[in-house]
């Protein structure tokens, strides 16, 4: 089933309660996914690139690891762990960097590069790991996160939510792709590398893919539409921005609210009423096959 949220904070004023109020939405969504969860964090965009990495054994060496990228990148890098994940911070190469992390290290999992984003997941209770990683002490301009229910695969780490393979680009998703297998392979010839068999790590390639050839993000979904056959609500981030989409057929549900101060989006409108000033906000159901965007930068 699975829940999906997203907030984007027009008012600047909001945003040290960023993440205090997508912990109120996560909250709303766990009895939709109480497998796993994950969310991501935009702050504003740094001169550094932070590296956002997983463990998967939980013991792995951060400091031999950044000492190999730093080597490989020629720069130097600075390690941050938290619990079973670690944020790499440097001024080299973000994108040359994951794919060495990839290559050589097995026990870890890159969940996403860029300026902006931060992003965190794991297994279990969904309230229990935004407390574990602070979600509710961060400060923000936007934000999405996904609660898994696997009602089709095993429960691990490599099902959970939200998937990032291009710069700040990551997306959360509800629903299922029906040639996500034959998209991957040509994905892969373009020079997409993937981690995980998850369809939405196809999606997320996909978008970051279109947007390397100089697709906005409004262009690269418009592409998605064509291409992507299946099922699906997407929350999509990005450095800049925030979107939501749905599949021609739009049978996985999605509310979107709008006020002076926000935007948010989730799979039921429960959710969103834990907004401030959710009272005199615009309420919709988004539309099949259109794409719904914002950006900070308009």
């Amino acid at each position: 089933m699975c829940g999906i949220v997203g907030l984007f904070l027009k008012n600047e004023a909001l945003q040290p309660e960023l993440g205090t109020l997508t912990t109120l939405m996560v909250h709303e969504m766990v009895d939709r996914g109480p497998d796993s969860a994950g969310f991501a964090i935009y702050e504003a965009p740094a001169a550094a690139t932070k590296i956002s990495c997983l463990s998967l054994t939980g013991d792995t060496d951060w400091a031999a690891l950044s000492a190999d990228i730093a080597q490989t990148i020629d720069d130097a890098v600075e390690v941050v762990e938290i619990e079973d994940h670690a944020i790499l911070h440097t001024q080299g190469d973000g994108a040359r960097a994951r794919n060495r992390i990839i290559e050589i290290a097995p026990d870890v999992t890159v969940l996403s590069v860029g300026h902006a984003i931060e992003l965190f997941k794991g297994i279990g209770d969904p309230d229990a790991m935004t407390s574990r990683f602070g979600l509710a002490e961060r400060a923000g301009r936007h934000a999405i996160a996904h609660t898994r229910m696997a009602t089709e695969s095993a429960v691990v780490i490599a099902g959970s939510h939200p998937f990032s393979t291009g710069a700040d680009t990551c997306l959360v998703h509800n629903g299922s792709l029906s040639n996500h297998n034959r998209l991957r392979e040509t994905l892969r010839r373009n020079g997409e590398t993937f981690q995980t068999e998850n369809d939405s790590e196809v999606a997320a390639g996909y978008l970051a893919w279109r947007m390397r050839q100089g697709d906005p993000l409004e262009g690269a979904i418009e592409h998605a539409l064509r291409d992507l056959d299946g099922f699906y609500t997407l929350a999509i981030g990005t450095r800049d921005g925030f979107a939501v989409v749905r599949d021609p057929i739009a049978c996985k549900p999605a509310v979107i609210a709008e006020t002076e101060d926000w935007v948010a989006m989730s799979s039921e409108f429960r959710a969103i009423a834990q907004l401030p000033g959710v009272t005199h906000a615009d309420i919709w159901e988004p539309k099949p096959a259109t794409v719904y965007a914002w950006s900070h930068a308009a």
